[in-house]
């Protein structure tokens, strides 16, 4: 049962294997990023959840009196294991703690007492091992987004006269937009926020370019000049590239106030762009300019004729003016005083609280105009600005190119992390303004930090972001592939995204920047094509966001063969390099056995010598995702068709006997461990004990794991059985080792859930016929033989969960029972005491699952209740059937049932309660006491002889003081959990361990503690439940469903049909042995559709099959026709599978040789059982009385405007007539024709249609007054 049965035969041409990453990485790295659990406080980086604190904290009140602190945060173990919560129909979650620090800084408030404590500041939906969370009972996932990256981007657009025009748009994580672009009179102007427009010199002014000299040396364009009346004689004929202005200060009486203030005025003399002549000299010498400022002559004038072009456009002359400007376009209004304006300015772009460009803003600005601006510098600066206005004019001038806005380097992706960053983000600011009111509130008050928080704020926000972002979506769990590709799904959709309808071509389509990062295969066909991608194979999303792939170097024609040395790019960091192609032959040495290597430079794919080349792929399937990477063949596959075999793999239901494919790729085994639907040896060790349900394994751990950890070294694991998923398939799992076998670390110990040996196995191996069968497979339809039925190669069980809520309602409290009122005996013969269902009973639509009676209204009693009332007591009036019944077309076995119900008080019970209180509180005491014990002896064998450094709590007080030698005395008076573990010795690798001790203990001590708070609670409050349920009724049907006409089926190469008829074994074509093939699918369905993907794997799936070997042939490096003939020849089958058949029915050999072999097919959730539909009376819609729509809603069928007109055509009135009124919605005609069939008397005539009398309302809605004579 080892894994050596899986040894496939690989056609690779690879001469070393790159190890492909943990593929749920996306989602668990960046989580445990996120919370930095497995880092002391003092080594926790400045991000995440951590940032969000220091980011929010210290908040003090408006007179900066009381100051409350952030010291650390921590959380407590989940209340209940995932399984529990998914049961309850609870949230998987944490409580958040935070050690929070509240003083006071007022020299009045002296007896205020610094306080710290740790503060409960809500529950927080925590991951799973699987990369998913459960909310309210459902397991979500949160998908990544793909989003515009923070910094600068250069655009151009066309105007309507053909002139171009240029932009630079800034764009920031937070903060206003601001936005430079010319226009078509070669003006700049900056835009902020989209809306306020100002020219840019206005800008520069604001920000410290006051005068136009200033402006014109940014660019090195002003030549300044002394005024002289001989020496401006030789400047007669040169251009102004200034204003000269009259300066003077004039004074004037302030009315209010009677004081005597001075105001500098100033005229212009002579404008910009004059060429001075003989008569100007004497005005300027008259103005009392000290200098004038002329063009330089040297420069290139065209090139920065924009700047000019601008100053003529701008109102202002000095700083003051340009502040006073910009702030009465911000805020159409005038500015109070010159500080107001300033600070209005300074906040928009230059004030970390208002304005930042992250991290990644900040790094691509600099990459982008070649500045040395420090990483953490988040907000503008000047030189940001003048930079992107001299890019703009170099674009402008054609020397410059503008930024392609679908390349990866422009596109990063937010990931759970981030996503719960930016929440806990808004949760938190609403914290501290509410501290911040109650701080200002209480002022002579003694108040703690608990008071000041209210945990409500930020469980709100995180409630809201899990239960309606659209990005955190409902998983699909059909089968283990379908969970791994959602969470490796990358989403352009989302807030702060593009949304469907605006979304172009560009956006959706495939750049080159995709190569090796986004798949450019797996996506939807429909509205969503392009926007919804999934991650290639290798790639991974670095701290800054973008997308990396890995690459091999290459040196002077040489390939670096060695896996450490793999290098991994973002698409910014490959953009100016050769990469080859990863087929390429290279000898064992790493030089390449070909002259000329196909290669990729940007956008083009060169042939090129080996020398030229810089990197080389690491593996041939780098440019697919995880589904695209399991076809085999997939290069024989025409790229639509590949699109919908990807994503029909994702439905394929689990089977109840999985199989293995013959012709794999070599992924699957790595892709049923990545996506944890199989469990793994976490470590080397020995099987102990093995069944159906538990598998114990005592596993090998070293001296020094064993001194550090407080777990046992036996592990437990259960087996699920006929477990639920989201999509109601099942999830079973059986043991594949044996009691006492050894097994490795990373080694499958079960198969099951669509998996078989630890490979994944979605489907099973058919014997194929491509022939037409007396056109029973037209069309892509599908023949089957009966065989599949009968030894349940296709059988699948889906469970459905039936949930029924008991309520506390305002006429009473509903009860669950068998006593339901007016139902016959024989129809809860089932149903216990409780009213559940057996299990083990068989169930039909109708059937009822669970009994459960609900107050009824007080009304006046009919005859008939009173008469019941009298015959039966006072019971049956009062109460109504509320009984869960079982769904039209729903047949099945109950194979579990579940009661949850709140605890409702006695005193006996009380007494009996507070007994196995004390009980759990002794065994709870116990137990910390022997982990105590362990520490301590652990403690004292590291620092016994040693000298202390002065051992201190939380709160500084010292435990043990410094100088003193450690007794086992001293050590166990410690508190640990209250204890600092930091520097107890001078020996530092001693300190480390005892640092990593402590921690240990202290998850151990959490976990117990979390226990006991469990039992206790289940004690008194029973089981927890969602808000306003008193008890909670759960029901589990299962179905057992064999394939059946009307079923989908497809292969892995988009071959998708419908299950036409299924043959007796006897009536299948057969071959020269006897065989009969077990599937026969249409040969027209392969020409045109270019999938020969399938044929190839036909062909040597036969050879596999009777050789009793599996092959693996990976993605563009795949088994070629020789080889694929070379193992056709050993195993004796004909070469391409041409073989003649034989026809079941007459014995007659077929004309024509039929390409047979072995495919691997799979059955999709798409089953004829979920489709069927008819409805009798059902709902009706509220406003237009019509019946509804959708098996769902048990609707009916919509005869609508053509298939009148068909009916209109033949003349059939009466039946028209019926279908548009008694069918439909006149409503008094569906009640009369109800009676008369009831009656036996004909049906009366037709009414008006409800629909009608709306169109009515309408038409007198809008003023006109219709009546119907």
């Amino acid at each position: 049962m080892s894994a050596n049965k899986n040894k496939r035969i690989s056609f690779s041409t690879q001469k070393i294997e790159y190890p492909y990453p943990d593929f749920l990485e996306v989602q668990l790295k960046s989580f445990e990023e996120f919370f930095q659990f497995n880092s002391t406080p003092e080594k926790r980086k400045n991000e995440g959840l951590f940032k969000v604190f220091q980011e929010n904290f210290p908040i003090s009140d408006t007179r900066n009196n009381f100051v409350l602190e952030f010291i650390d945060y921590y959380v407590d173990p989940p209340k209940y294991t995932v399984d529990e919560c998914i049961e309850r129909g609870l949230t998987y979650s944490v409580s958040l703690k935070a050690k929070l620090k509240l003083y006071c800084t007022d020299p009045e408030h002296e007896d205020f007492d610094t306080k710290v404590e740790d503060v409960f500041l809500g529950t927080v939906p925590y991951m799973t091992p699987k990369g998913t969370f459960v909310i309210n009972g459902a397991e979500r996932i949160i998908v990544s987004q793909l989003h515009r990256s923070p910094g600068v981007f250069f655009g151009q657009s066309m105007h309507a006269n053909g002139t171009k025009l240029y932009s630079a748009r800034i764009i920031p994580f937070k903060g206003s937009w601001i936005e430079f672009a010319t226009d078509i009179n070669n003006v700049m102007y900056a835009y902020i926020d989209r809306k306020k427009k100002l020219p840019v010199t206005t800008l520069l002014r604001a920000i410290g370019f006051q005068t136009d000299k200033d402006i014109l040396e940014i660019f090195n364009l002003a030549e300044e000049v002394k005024v002289s009346k001989t020496g401006l004689k030789k400047y007669i004929g040169r251009r102004l590239a200034a204003r000269v202005l009259k300066t003077w200060i004039e004074d004037f009486v302030d009315e209010d106030t009677g004081e005597v203030s001075s105001i500098e005025r100033n005229e212009v003399i002579i404008e910009r762009e004059t060429i001075i002549e003989k008569d100007h000299i004497d005005m300027i010498v008259d103005s009392g300019a000290k200098t004038i400022i002329l063009h330089r002559e040297d420069q290139n004038l065209n090139d920065y004729a924009i700047i000019y072009n601008t100053l003529q456009k701008d109102a202002t002359n000095s700083e003051k003016e340009a502040i006073y400007y910009i702030y009465r376009q911000l805020r159409s209004a005038e500015p109070p005083d010159e500080e107001t304006a300033r600070s209005t300015i300074e906040n928009l772009f230059f004030s970390i609280k208002r304005y930042d460009l992250g991290e990644v803003g900040r790094y691509r600005i600099n990459k982008k105009l070649n500045l040395e601006t420090p990483i953490d510098v988040r907000t503008l600066t000047k030189e940001d600005i003048i930079s992107i206005i001299q890019y703009l004019i170099q674009l402008i001038n054609s020397k410059a190119d503008v930024d392609d806005i679908d390349h990866l380097s422009n596109r990063r992706v937010r990931t759970v992390g981030e996503q719960l960053m930016g929440q806990f983000g808004v949760g938190l600011a609403r914290m501290a303004r509410t501290i911040r009111e109650k701080m200002n509130v209480r002022d002579n008050e003694v108040f703690t930090p608990a008071d000041l928080v209210n945990s409500k704020s930020l469980s709100s926000v995180l409630n809201t972001f899990f239960g309606t972002n659209p990005l955190s979506q409902f998983m699909d769990q059909t089968n283990p592939l379908a969970e791994m590709t959602h969470k490796r799904r990358i989403s352009a959709l989302g807030p702060g995204g593009l949304t469907r309808e605006r979304a172009g071509f560009e956006v959706r389509d495939v750049h080159y920047t995709h190569y090796g990062r986004l798949c450019p295969i797996e996506t939807p066909e429909g509205p969503n094509i392009g926007l919804i991608s999934s991650l290639t194979i290798y790639a991974k999303i670095n701290n800054l966001g973008f997308i990396e792939t890995p690459y091999r170097k290459v040196e002077n024609g040489k390939v670096k063969l060695d896996n450490n040395e793999v290098v991994y790019l973002s698409a910014e960091e490959e953009e100016e390099n050769i990469i080859g192609q990863a087929t390429a032959l290279i000898n064992d040495d790493g030089t390449f056995i070909v002259p000329k290597v196909k290669a990729r430079y940007k956008g083009d794919f060169p042939v090129l010598e080996p020398e030229q080349i810089q990197l080389i792929d690491v593996a041939p399937n780098q440019i697919a995702s995880v589904a695209a990477s399991l076809i085999p063949f997939l290069e024989h596959d025409d790229a639509n068709r590949a699109l919908m075999g990807s994503n029909m793999m994702r439905q394929a239901v689990p089977l109840l006997k999985p199989e293995a494919p013959i012709v794999g790729t070599g992924l699957e085994a790595k892709v049923a461990i990545d996506s944890r639907a199989v469990i793994v040896a976490e470590n080397d060790g020995v099987v102990e004990y093995v069944d159906a349900n538990e598998i114990v394994i005592r596993y090998n751990r070293t001296n020094e794991e064993r001194f550090l950890s407080f777990e046992d070294d036996k592990v437990v694991y259960k087996l699920p059985k006929f477990k639920r998923t989201n999509q109601s398939t099942t999830i079973t799992l059986r043991p594949l080792v044996k009691k006492g076998q050894k097994v490795k670390k990373g080694e499958p110990l079960t198969e099951g859930y669509s998996t078989q040996n630890g490979e994944l196995a979605l489907g099973r191996n058919l014997k194929v016929a491509f022939m037409p069968w007396k056109g029973y497979n037209f069309e892509d339809a599908i023949v089957l033989n009966e065989k599949l039925v009968r030894e349940d190669y296709f059988t699948s069980v889906h469970v459905d969960e039936f949930v029924l809520e008991v309520r506390d309602t305002k006429r009473g409290v509903e009860e669950l029972t068998s006593d339901i009122p007016n139902v016959s005996e024989e129809a809860t013969k089932n149903l216990d005491e409780n009213g559940l269902i057996r299990i083990g009973a068989y169930v039909k639509p109708g059937d009822i699952l669970i009994g459960k009676i609900t107050p009824k209204g007080e009304s006046d009693p009919t005859p008939e209740e009173k008469l019941l009332r009298a015959i039966f007591g006072d019971k049956a009036g009062d109460v109504k059937d509320a009984s869960l019944k079982v769904p039209p077309s729903m047949y099945g076995v109950v194979i579990d049932k579940k009661l949850f119900s709140r605890q409702i008080k006695e005193r006996k019970v009380k007494t009996a309660e507070k007994n196995l209180m004390d009980k759990i509180d002794e065994e709870a005491n116990k137990k910390y006491a022997e982990l105590k014990q362990k520490l301590i002896d652990k403690l004292f064998e590291i620092v016994t002889g040693k000298t202390s450094q002065g051992v201190k709590d939380f709160a500084n007080k010292e435990q043990i003081a410094k100088g003193s030698k450690f007794t086992l005395k001293q050590l166990q008076s410690i508190d640990y959990l209250n204890i600092n573990p930091n520097k107890w010795t001078t020996d530092k690798a001693k300190n480390e361990i005892i640092s990593q001790l402590i921690h240990n203990y202290i998850l151990k001590y959490k976990e117990i503690e979390s226990e006991v708070k469990r039992k206790k609670f289940s004690l008194s409050v029973g089981d927890e439940l969602p808000q306003g349920i008193v008890k909670l009724a759960k029901v589990y049907v299962a179905q057992k469903r064999p394939i059946k006409v009307g079923d989908k089926m497809a292969g892995r190469h988009g071959n998708k049909g419908i299950v036409s008829k299924i043959v007796r074994q006897e009536d299948m074509p057969f071959m020269d042995d006897g065989t009969p093939v077990d599937i026969v699918l249409n040969p027209l369905g392969v020409p045109s559709r270019m999938n020969l993907g399938q044929i190839y794997e036909t062909v040597l799936g036969w050879a596999g099959e009777k050789l009793g070997v599996k092959f693996s042939t990976p993605v563009f490096d795949g088994a070629t026709l020789d080889q694929i003939n070379e193992y056709t020849d050993k195993a004796g089958v004909p070469r391409y599978g041409r073989t003649y058949l034989y026809d079941g029915g007459t014995g007659e050999r077929f004309d024509q040789p039929a390409t047979v072999g072995y495919i691997y097919m799979l059955k999709l959730s798409h089953m004829v059982d979920d489709k069927m539909h008819a409805r009798s009376i059902g709902p009706y819609s509220l406003i237009t009385q019509q019946p509804l729509g959708g098996k769902a809603q048990f609707g009916g069928q919509r005869f609508g405007e053509m298939e009148v007109w068909a009916l209109e055509a033949f003349g059939a009135s009466n039946i028209l007539q019926e279908i548009l009124t008694i069918k439909s919605d006149d409503v008094v005609g569906r009640a009369k024709a109800y009676e008369a069939i009831v009656k036996g008397e004909p049906l009366p005539q037709p009414g008006t249609p409800e629909s009608f009398n709306v169109l009515i309302h309408e038409l007198r809605g809008l003023g006109l007054s219709i009546n119907m004579d």
